[in-house]
């Protein structure tokens, strides 16, 4: 369990992990050389796993589509959900691996340059795998948040059209 104050640390290192030990030390009231022990230890232990920017990557103008896909395993002894998953985490184009309760077993989240790309690897590569019975692909069509991150302002917030009778 962790302290009120990892857990501040840890939310602040989330939320921006550019700050530096200074200023998460003014941010916190720990001391800059406790904050560098901590996060050391934090990365040894794999709690930080890694340092990543969030892109909005409609704003670069790079083709960049994703899908969520719904997985239905096949239940087989001796091969369980942890297999199969250590199996799809191998492929570069799948970027999220979920075991999920519910109507379907794994949610994976793929991204690829266009909608066929991705169709071509979720027929050829993912629904052709053994245990694999069934799958259901779900474009995004726009993000507005992602990972605690919001994606558009205020300003850029698409207005509803007006409905008359």
């Amino acid at each position: 369990m962790l302290s009120a104050e990892d857990r501040q640390l840890l939310d602040l290192i989330s939320q921006d992990c550019r700050l530096s030990p200074e200023e998460l030390s003014v941010r916190t009231g720990l001391s800059p050389e406790h904050i560098i022990k901590r996060i050391k230890q934090w990365e040894d232990d794999k709690v930080i796993v890694q340092y990543h920017p969030h892109i909005n990557w409609e704003k670069t103008g790079e083709p960049q589509v994703a899908a969520l896909i719904e997985v239905k395993v096949l239940p087989q002894r001796s091969f369980g959900f942890d297999k199969i998953a250590k199996r799809l985490i191998k492929y570069p184009q799948i970027k999220t691996v979920y075991l999920m309760s519910g109507g379907y077993d794994l949610a994976l989240i793929i991204e690829g340059q266009s909608m066929q790309e991705v169709a071509l690897f979720v027929a050829e590569k993912l629904a052709t795998l053994e245990h694999i019975q069934s799958t259901a692909t779900h474009f995004v069509l726009r993000r507005y948040k992602q990972d605690g991150v919001a994606l558009m302002g205020q300003e850029e917030t698409p207005e509803r059209l007006v409905v008359s009778p």
